[in-house]
């Protein structure tokens, strides 16, 4: 036991070591990797940002059926258990004509024209039945249902549904637009941290053929597969602590000049305040995540480039 803990600081101590000899070296791998969990923290707090707006844009949204005056208290019930039955649909409720002209009485009472020609024509507005989706990018299967010829026949053919025209429009783009922004965050992600990986594969060639007689010569007196490749994978692993610890702290100052430069609460769907608050709110868990990040990153590609270059069996 005591040897393989001597055998480990030295495989430690020798990672550290041609961590500073390489430095130089180092300096391109670090560069990258701090870009590459930059972008992967800074997508991790957006797409968390943009998952508490869409919730919150998802909680006003709703979608109204306007029913016809012949609909029966039967043929309402049973299209709200039907919607009930449907995942997508988070709560369904119904708004009476009575109750439907006291909100619009409410919402325009400084408005005393208006308010006189309704009582004067009586009541023009009809009942509704309130859905309210789970989520306003998945809302298939609402909208089949409300497609459907039955459905369609309840409806005031006036009114009809508020999922229409320039309102499905905007719901549509909403939900067009989220999509999008997770998508491209993925991909950014992706992409560095493949750079990132062949920026340190290259690094650690480098660093082995510098280092080749070296290697021969502990190979001629036996050291074992990972004596030798440890060192190595050491150097990586310290590549990616220091890119977290840089990555993070870039991202601090960002939220900084952020919360005191910008006089927006948000910009577009991300939500500045929300996201400055879950930064500094979940600083250590995040820095943990950056931290095994990095670890994860130098590891996996250091130990690509010694079995490739070293041309060793694992033992």
């Amino acid at each position: 036991m005591n040897r393989k803990i001597i055998t480990f600081r030295r495989i430690i101590s020798a990672g550290a070591v041609s961590f500073m000899r390489n430095a130089s070296l180092a300096i391109a791998a670090i560069a990258v990797m701090v870009v590459t969990l930059t972008i992967v923290l800074f997508s991790l707090v957006t797409s968390v940002t943009l998952n508490h707006t869409i919730s919150q844009i998802a909680d006003k949204i709703n979608i109204s059926i306007y029913l016809n005056d012949n609909v029966t208290s039967d043929q309402r019930k049973a299209l709200m258990d039907e919607l009930r039955q449907i995942k997508q649909v988070k709560n369904v409720s119904y708004i009476s004509k009575d109750q439907a002209l006291a909100e619009y009485k409410a919402a325009n009472a400084n408005n005393k024209d208006l308010l006189a020609a309704i009582n004067e024509t009586g009541n023009p507005l009809p009942a509704s039945i309130e859905v309210d989706p789970v989520d306003p990018a998945q809302i298939n299967q609402i909208q089949t249902l409300l497609n459907k010829p039955n459905t369609q026949a309840l409806e005031d053919p006036q009114a009809g549904t508020s999922y229409s025209g320039d309102r499905k429009a905007a719901i549509d783009k909403i939900a067009h637009a989220t999509d999008v922004l997770k998508r491209v965050g993925i991909a950014a992600v992706a992409l560095f941290t493949l750079v990132s990986m062949l920026i340190i594969f290259n690094t650690i060639q480098m660093a082995i053929f510098n280092r080749r007689d070296e290697i021969t010569i502990m190979r001629l007196l036996g050291a074992t597969t990972w004596y030798i490749r440890g060192p190595f994978v050491v150097e990586s692993i310290i590549y990616g602590i220091v890119s977290a610890l840089i990555s993070v702290a870039i991202i601090d100052v960002l939220f900084v000049v952020a919360s005191s430069t910008l006089q927006a609460s948000s910009l577009g769907l991300l939500d500045i305040n929300y996201a400055n608050s879950y930064f500094y709110d979940n600083f250590l868990v995040l820095l943990t995540v950056q931290l095994l990040a990095g670890i994860v990153i130098g590891a996996v590609s250091s130990i690509i480039a010694t079995r490739r270059y070293l041309k060793f069996k694992t033992k």
